[in-house]
């Protein structure tokens, strides 16, 4: 039996959690007698509904504080202490997060997402930073296989850590199936359910000074010169490290531009984006870039910072910018909030980059990796 480690998805993790889940309903749809599922219930966890259906696959799980169990997993990698008891039948463990179960004579794959604590260590909780440092090169190490879901972040573990990039494998993401154009009515209604202004730009992502919202505040100040019914729509829950971000909103007097809508339902979420006039991603590093894919196929023009994956996500479709120049942030958003005609274009370019990821594409890619290394 291939187990999947869902603890993400069971943990609602953000992007983390939305990758575990989806993954793991693509293999389960391709292949369901191959896999099991292996998780961390934890005290506050909750089996993933896009997973609820699959009521004959295997599970497995521990139920264990996420910090304690975090802990316990770096101590017994440390002490050289296999875990396999808890996975008697498996031929093979896949770690959809930052978190290797040891395990002494089960091969192992380890999605790594992201080396941002390596690359912005003022962004990162000291305790969580401490973890990773210490835990995501011996993770790495130990690992049969690694999966990076970009070539910015595979290049990122070869560089850090000296990885043999033979070991590595590049395997994409998607934006799940509902992520599509909604029709005019459902924009209409749901635009009438979060009270939405009626040119606003929309930024989907967690809160946090990765983000680089602060500049995006910076910008919108300039835009709402030129644009003065210009609103920012913020959706997605609260990370860490915002205070200083909401404390810039009221002190450029922005409380009546910005909506931050926290976590939006994923039935409502299409016409949220779509909505909008234009979509914003100035994020300063991601590992992969997900909402910009979640954008396209929801018909919505990107603007998106040039940073590190996200022209391997955006392709030819989206428009980039410094994402430390907040002059040049204005002038590319303020470009196709003016140009129809490009807009247009872009969004067309946007739906069909959009459909080249796709759920069963990383499913079938991940099973090679696991074909791999069985092999």
């Amino acid at each position: 039996m291939d187990y999947i480690d869902i603890s993400a998805a069971v943990h609602a993790r953000a992007g983390l959690g939305r990758y575990s889940e989806e993954l793991a309903r693509s293999l389960l749809t391709a292949v369901p007698h191959r896999f099991g599922l292996f998780y961390n219930q934890g005290k506050e966890g909750h089996f993933p509904a896009g997973l609820q259906s699959f009521t004959q696959i295997p599970r497995r799980s521990v139920q264990l504080g996420y910090k304690p169990w975090r802990m316990a997993i770096l101590l017994a990698h440390y002490g050289r202490i296999g875990f396999d008891r808890l996975l008697p039948d498996a031929r093979l463990l896949h770690s959809t997060e930052h978190l290797l179960l040891p395990l002494r004579g089960i091969p192992t794959v380890l999605t790594v997402h992201d080396l941002i604590f390596k690359l912005f260590p003022q962004y990162h909780k000291k305790l969580n930073y401490w973890y990773l440092n210490w835990a995501m090169p011996l993770y790495c190490r130990r690992a049969t296989a690694i999966i990076a879901v970009s070539q910015a972040t595979k290049q990122d573990i070869v560089q850090f850590y000296g990885i043999d990039p033979a070991k590595i494998r590049v395997v994409y993401e998607a934006a799940a199936s509902h992520f599509e154009p909604p029709p005019p009515a459902r924009i209409d209604l749901v635009r009438q359910t979060y009270d939405l202004p009626e040119q606003y730009l929309v930024h989907l992502s967690t809160i946090e000074p990765r983000k680089n919202l602060n500049r995006l505040l910076d910008a919108l100040v300039l835009l709402r010169k030129q644009f003065p019914s210009l609103h920012l729509v913020l959706a997605g829950g609260k990370g860490w490290l915002y205070d200083d971000f909401f404390a810039k909103i009221e002190a450029l007097g922005l409380e009546t531009a910005v909506r931050v809508l926290g976590w939006v339902e994923d039935e409502d979420l299409p016409a949220v984006l779509a909505g909008a006039s234009l979509a914003v991603q100035p994020s300063l590093y991601e590992g992969f870039g997900l909402p910009i894919l979640e954008h396209m196929a929801c018909g919505q023009v990107v603007a998106a910072s040039h940073s590190s994956s996200h022209p391997e996500v955006g392709g030819d479709a989206a428009v980039y910018f410094d994402p430390t120049d907040v002059e040049e942030m204005v002038a590319q958003i303020g470009r196709l909030l003016r140009d129809r005609e490009e807009y247009e274009e872009r969004r067309q370019l946007g739906l069909v980059q959009a459909a080249q990821f796709s759920w069963e594409r990383t499913a079938r890619e991940t099973m090679a990796v696991y074909d791999q290394i069985l092999a």
